[in-house]
């Protein structure tokens, strides 16, 4: 019911007279990753996330800034605050949550390439919105390798580790003992028992992008040791959910 108000919301507006995207303020800076429009429309910078100010718990969200969350909204305000953007889209426009999806430009400065390039943001892909991948894998390569932002703070944790930091963006590196593919989704198990050990999932929607690239989940990264980045959740034990290879360092 929610998001079909949300919808409903969003469909009045656009009604109305069209919004140039070519040039529109920026009311708030929401956090690292996401900033509220003049027009009161949400954004979220599409290709990467920042650790997060709010958290989710109960059913709501509270203020509860993750390691370096704070540090990433700071150097996204001081990039667009007080500016009017260019903005580019993909070919989806929004996200489940009614928000806008874009890449922004101010003053010919890219905001999403800049959070990547100095470590303050990590490379987080979402097919069909690939359109800047290649340039985003290696701003990270770049950042991670200067140890710049929180790749300077932040040190690889072993997947016996990952239960300590739910909630928080690390990389995690370790070893896929198995795999399995459900209906819904590809799970990568770096333990043997899949309801507390450490797992990667793959949904069946961005199986898409591992085809482009020859490679099956479930077969290719069998034995193999990799290494992950991203926000660790907690479902059946702790995960990090993998929208595309991009997002996977193969290590031997």
């Amino acid at each position: 019911m929610i998001r079909a108000s949300i919808f409903l919301v969003l469909f009045l507006i656009s009604c109305g007279n069209p919004v140039d995207y070519s040039r529109i303020a920026v009311k708030e800076v929401v956090d690292g990753d996401t900033i509220r429009l003049v027009n009161g429309e949400l954004l979220r910078y599409v290709g990467l996330d920042t650790p997060e100010v709010r958290i989710k718990e109960a059913g709501s969200f509270v203020y509860n800034p993750q390691p370096f969350s704070l540090e990433a909204k700071e150097y996204n305000r001081k990039l667009v605050e007080g500016k009017h953007l260019r903005i580019e889209f993909d070919i989806e426009k929004r996200d489940k949550y009614g928000r806008l999806l874009g890449y922004c430009f101010a003053d010919d400065v890219f905001i999403n390439a800049e959070l990547l390039k100095h470590g303050y943001a990590t490379l987080y892909t979402f097919p069909p919105n690939l359109k800047y991948v290649e340039m985003f894998v290696d701003l990270q390569k770049k950042a991670r390798k200067e140890k710049r932002g929180l790749w300077g703070s932040y040190d690889t944790i072993s997947s016996d580790e990952a239960h300590k930091y739910i909630n928080q963006v690390r990389s995690v590196r370790g070893r896929i003992l198995g795999t399995y593919q459900s209906a819904k989704c590809v799970f990568l198990n770096f333990g043997q028992d899949y309801k507390t050990d450490f797992t990667v999932v793959i949904f069946n929607n961005s199986l898409s992008t591992f085809r482009e690239k020859g490679i099956n989940p479930a077969v290719f990264y069998h034995g193999k040791t990799i290494e992950v980045t991203g926000r660790i959740k907690s479902y059946n034990g702790p995960e990090i959910i993998v929208n595309s290879p991009y997002e996977i360092e193969l290590i031997r």
